[in-house]
């Protein structure tokens, strides 16, 4: 039996598992809850300008994630965005393609101090999100839910920046199953790990909630110009 064959019934365009026994932890996923409870930090680097403290450029887009990589075919993909919002949406593959589509350029940086620069991301932007599903004026945040699992909760006004979206292609190139294809959110402006991948759900909350890694000592915002790693 393949890890495919183990999770399919939790994978296969489903709503999603929740964190718990069917999962071992990754040795990835170790060493960074032990950089959380010490709080560590990288080695102070000589950046340039376009490089926040403590990261370093790498040129080849590095794999990071809990241990499990849903198949999410397009044919059973969807799309929630509910909560506090006017306009409840649920989008499947051919609808979310059917609204305007946007590309942005911008530079993506991991809470474990890589920067990938220069990447063009194309989808759908927040700003045509927002305007469809109208969030209520009491709605301050919102949480990505993910088919393995995994949420990271997000300041609204972070997701409705200019070049925040959820991309489905980089560089041309659909977003493979290894980076969080079919779908994932981008929001340069945080750090990566606020960018879930295969994402599933989105809700909009009037009171902050915090993520998995959130919870375990990650900083709730992340701003890497702030260096905002860890509470």
């Amino acid at each position: 039996m393949t890890e495919d064959d183990k999770f399919a019934d939790l994978f296969s365009g489903k709503p999603g598992s929740v964190l718990g026994e069917q999962r071992e932890t990754s040795s990835a996923e170790k060493a960074k809850r032990k950089a959380a409870e010490e709080k560590r930090l990288p080695p102070r680097r000589n950046r340039g300008p376009r490089l926040p403290p403590g990261q370093e450029i790498v040129d080849k887009w590095p794999i990071l994630d809990l241990g499990q990589r849903p198949l999410v075919p397009k044919e059973q993909w969807s799309l929630e965005i509910k909560g506090a919002v006017a306009r409840p949406l649920k989008l499947d593959w051919d609808a979310f393609h059917n609204l305007p589509q946007s590309k942005i350029n911008a530079d993506i940086h991991c809470v474990t101090a890589w920067s990938l620069l220069d990447n063009d991301w194309e989808g759908v932007s927040s700003a045509t999100l927002l305007g469809i599903v109208k969030p209520l004026p009491t709605a301050k945040h919102l949480i990505f839910h993910a088919h393995d699992g995994y949420r990271t909760n997000v300041p609204l006004e972070r997701f409705a920046e200019t070049k925040s979206l959820l991309a489905h292609s980089r560089n041309g190139e659909e977003i493979s199953r290894d980076h969080g294809g079919p779908i994932r959110p981008v929001i340069p402006s945080l750090y990566f790990w606020k960018s879930a991948k295969w994402v599933r759900q989105i809700t909009f909350l009037e009171n902050d909630v915090k993520g998995y890694w959130e919870a375990l000592g990650y900083h709730n915002n992340g701003d890497p110009w702030k260096e905002e790693r860890y509470e």
